[in-house]
This record gives structure tokens, sequence and C-alpha cells, in this order.
């Protein structure tokens, strides 16, 4: 299909650029089911995902990051590209810190696009983060997306990771709801494996979509595989 093929293609870019440029990284995922803030975007079915980033010693960055999508058969989105830039770095104390600007685009169906701001701390296992958009979906309404999270190191390769978010604005209305995650992570040589646990505080299709078999926001367990480039040489 159309969108399998682009997301490969973004992969393969990556790859040969990281080959030539240190200051580049790419990755490639490979998952059960797209979700996003708690909300399928694939019908429950699998997606492959690729990035492709630069960044600049000063802390600028830039990159790009494609997925399949799955909306519905008469909906003309079958791929999601979204498009960032921002500044992150790092404290003498070891706080973390990252602001910056994301767009979403759908290619053949840019009603859809939007752009969001976005900052995030972090420091030790734990993380937080703050999302804004005064045109939600390109709905003419705005969005906020609080999400607060902790990864925890434990035996050999293994990481316990646990989020909770919060969704709410004008665009969700009376429907502002909860999505969280509990999942394992383990690292095998250049590649990272998860499996979570993920749900909602929304029953399954009642909040901003009207049909229940596209949009779960229901229970479900999500399996991904990545990895990212240039793989370490040691």
């Amino acid at each position: 299909m159309r969108y399998s093929r682009i997301v490969a293609a973004l992969g393969m870019l990556s790859f040969v650029a990281t080959a030539a440029h240190a200051d580049l990284s790419a990755s490639v995922t490979a998952t059960s089911d797209y979700v996003f803030r708690g909300i399928s975007q694939t019908k429950e079915d699998p997606a492959l995902q690729a990035s492709l980033d630069y960044s600049h010693s000063s802390g600028w960055y830039i990159g790009a990051w494609g997925t399949n999508i799955d909306f519905g058969p008469d909906d003309p989105a079958d791929m999601e590209l979204d498009i960032y830039t921002g500044f992150a770095g790092e404290t003498a104390t070891g706080l973390g810190w990252d602001v910056g600007l994301l767009h979403y685009t759908y290619p053949g169906a840019s009603d859809y696009n939007f752009l969001e701001l976005y900052g995030k701390l972090s420091y030790g296992l734990f993380s937080g983060g703050l999302a804004y958009s005064n045109d939600w979906a390109n709905s003419g309404e705005d969005a906020f997306y609080v999400s607060a999270g902790v990864s925890v190191p434990f035996a050999s390769n293994f990481t316990f990771n646990l989020n909770a978010n919060y969704s709410f604005g004008d665009a969700f209305d009376d429907t502002e709801y909860m999505d969280y995650m509990v999942g394992i992570g383990y690292t095998l040589g250049s590649f990272e494996l998860g499996l979570s646990y993920i749900d909602t505080t929304l029953d399954r299709g009642d909040a901003l979509f009207s049909d229940a078999d596209l949009f779960n926001t229901e229970g479900r367990v999500v399996f991904s595989v990545s990895t990212t480039f240039p793989w370490s040489t040691h």
C-alpha cells in the first residue's frame, strides 16, 4: 500500500543519512497498534513508523516522524507525517528540558493539519510535560495535554514504565479524559522491545468520534519493537 512504501522509504533515507552524518539519527518502529493519547489511530491494526532527526550542539533540533493510519474506508488520510523543531538541554543539576513546535500533517487530508506547542521536563526517573494547540485538529478550538511519567530500570536490561496524562480544553467540551499506560521495556542489543497496557477513562467511541469501531478508547495490550541508527559499535 502507498503508506507502507512512504514510511519504508523514510526509514531507508534515515539509515543512509545517519551513515554519513554523525549529527543525524533515525529510528524505525513496528507496533501492534498506533495509539495516540490513548486512542487507536489504526483500527487496532499494526503500524510501521520511522523518524529522521538532526541535532546541533547548541541544543537545537529538527526532525520528521511518519506512520500509517486508518480513519476508515471513506477517509482520505492514510498517513501521518509530523514535523517538529525545538531546543533541548540539561542543567548542571541534571534537570532536562525541551521546548518546541510540532506540526501534525496528513498527506491527502490537509484539513486535519494543525500546530502544537510543547514543553517537557525530566529529572532522574521522572518526566512531565504540557502541550497546547489553539486549533486542535483544525477544529478552531484549543486543547491542552498534561503528561507525567516514571521509568524505573530493574533486573538486566528491563525497565518498568508508567505514565498518566490528561486531555482538556474547548476542543474536548464535556469529554475531557485521562489516558494511562503501564508497561515493560527490554533492551536486546540494538533493539528496544515494549509490552504495554493502555487505557482511557472514555467509553468506547463516546468522545471525539462517532464510530466506535475505528477509534478504540478501551484498554488493550500493545507490543512494539524499535531500533535507532546509527547502531552502537560497542
